[in-house]
């Protein structure tokens, strides 16, 4: 079909047919192919779209967005294509650069503009040829801190090297909307007055109630912090799990998305993604979670009916998923995910040499629990240590199986028992008992969201000295009860977002 150059809206769907070809009947397929890389289950829904093209073109678009983003002037004789090549490249390398444009930037853009007017025969073909120069530079594909040139700023830079306005600009704008800076916030740096206070966390509040900063937030902050991009790596044995399919996933990771982004839009509390009552489902989700009442494909929020049951992050499928294995559970992988992403302790590796596995049930036992297969293997003193710690984190998880559904019964038919002591003899019962522990100590996961949220900004892992800035992120932000725009203000404010000396913090 002929389609005119520029952004189209494309919708697919399908007839649902309410009977049956006549010839042989064939076979319900359930669980993954992964040799063809197909999913067969019951649920029908259009997973994929292609489209080809195109095909056949009639030179190129004349008013598309990305044209008119690019050509900002037009040359009506060659005498004036110098001049507008000129504007164009120095427009497109300050925005992608992310600083201002020097004159050797744009004759180095210049001399790619010639070659490809020459070689292609048109304007387009020589900007074209420049972009791609662009495209191709170190200072457009790294963010680049310059080591100080002058005797007095290496005398500054010993404890530790200020970022200039231009770099901050950068680095706040990856941070808060994974891309470069606008037209705003590049004019306000290279002004120099960006890092002003005031002017800093006016920028910060636009840049947040900016769509971007929820999606980019949520698609990769969110994503690495709780695994999401994990979801869809998912395998689940289809006999002990017949219910599953495809869609369920996809409704899994959905949910966490949109849940994430819920309090991130309303600036919530982050202790919120612990204790909230209400989650986003569809109709499969809401099934799979007891939730009567919902129907049709679209997610929506909704109250949960039990609080100690279903409520914030530690109940939802995506993450309950991501620490199983196909056909069971495990306390060990709950555990470690709770203490390294939600309580923030650092759990060390296995020791070397050690043996991770659990002992299959002898053939014509009764088949063991979970809890009482952990318990031989903790008989090692070499794995009771960490062991002590982890599983009774995971044990409070019990009471939902591989793929986030409620039981009480567990995979070797017994009671579920969803309890654990903690080493400081603390007693945890079940998903309540766990929210409770952790809401005890107010401070303790904004600390947690704190230090990922911060390695997320700087693109490193968090150092001890970093430790002090941490700390008084999470006690500014307690006034204003740990919303998300506390501690995404307290961050950029911080000696270790702007790269000032950390002298005044400890």
């Amino acid at each position: 079909m002929p389609v005119e150059a520029g952004p189209r809206v494309v919708g697919v769907s399908f007839v649902r047919e309410l009977w049956e070809p006549e010839g042989l009947p064939q076979p319900l397929q359930r669980g993954r192919v992964i040799t063809d890389d197909q999913v067969y289950m019951d649920y029908a829904n259009v997973a994929v779209v292609q489209i080809g093209g195109p095909y056949k073109t009639a030179g190129p678009a004349k008013d598309t967005p990305s044209r008119r983003a690019i050509f900002v002037c037009h040359p009506r004789l060659a005498a004036e294509e110098s001049v507008c090549a000129t504007k164009i490249l120095s427009r497109m390398a300050r925005l992608a650069y992310r600083r201002p444009v020097t004159k050797r930037d744009v004759q180095t853009l210049l001399e790619f503009f010639n070659t490809g007017r020459h070689d292609g025969g048109s304007f387009d073909s020589g900007i074209q040829f420049a972009l791609e120069r662009v495209l191709a530079d170190p200072d457009f594909l790294l963010r680049v801190h310059r080591d100080p040139t002058t005797p007095k700023e290496a005398r500054q830079s010993e404890a530790a090297h200020r970022f200039s306005d231009i770099e901050v600009a950068s680095r706040l704008s990856f941070f808060l909307w994974s891309s470069i800076p606008d037209e705003r916030l590049l004019a306000l740096a290279e002004r120099g007055q960006l890092t002003n206070p005031s002017v800093l966390e006016q920028q910060v509040r636009r840049m947040l109630a900016d769509p971007r900063s929820t999606d980019a937030l949520v698609n990769n902050f969110a994503a690495q912090w709780l695994n999401l991009r994990r979801v869809g790596e998912v395998t689940v044995d289809p006999d002990r799990y017949p219910n599953y399919d495809g869609s369920l996933l996809q409704a899994f990771q959905r949910e966490t998305e949109m849940f994430v982004a819920s309090t991130l839009r309303e600036d919530r509390s982050v202790v919120n993604l612990l204790n909230a009552n209400y989650t986003f489902v569809n109709e499969r989700l809401a099934r799979h979670y007891g939730i009567p009442g919902i129907y049709g494909s679209r997610f929506r929020r909704v109250a949960l009916p039990n609080h100690n049951q279903r409520g914030g992050l530690l109940a939802q499928g995506a993450l309950l998923a991501t620490t199983s294995y196909p056909d069971r559970t495990s306390p060990v992988l709950r555990g470690k995910f709770l203490l390294d992403n939600i309580f923030g302790v650092a759990v060390p590796p296995p020791p070397p040499g050690v043996d991770t596995n659990l002992a299959e049930d002898k053939p014509g036992a009764v088949p063991k629990s979970i809890r009482e297969r952990l318990a031989q293997h903790r008989a090692n003193p070499s794995c009771a240590s960490c062991h002590s710690v982890i599983d009774p984190m995971g044990f409070a998880l019990e009471n939902f199986d591989v793929i986030g559904g409620w039981r009480t019964v567990d995979e070797s038919g017994k009671p579920v028992d969803a309890s654990g002591t903690t080493l400081s003899g603390a007693k945890v019962e079940g998903l309540s008992g766990l929210r409770a522990l952790l809401l005890e100590q107010p401070e303790q996961f904004p600390r947690t969201v704190t230090e990922k949220l911060l390695a997320y900004a700087l693109g490193r892992r968090l150092e001890y000295y970093d430790r002090p800035v941490v700390r008084k992120i999470v006690a500014d932000s307690a006034a204003l009860d740990y919303r998300w725009s506390s501690l995404i203000l307290g961050i950029v404010k911080s000696p270790a977002f702007l790269g000032a000396s950390y002298s005044s913090t400890n």
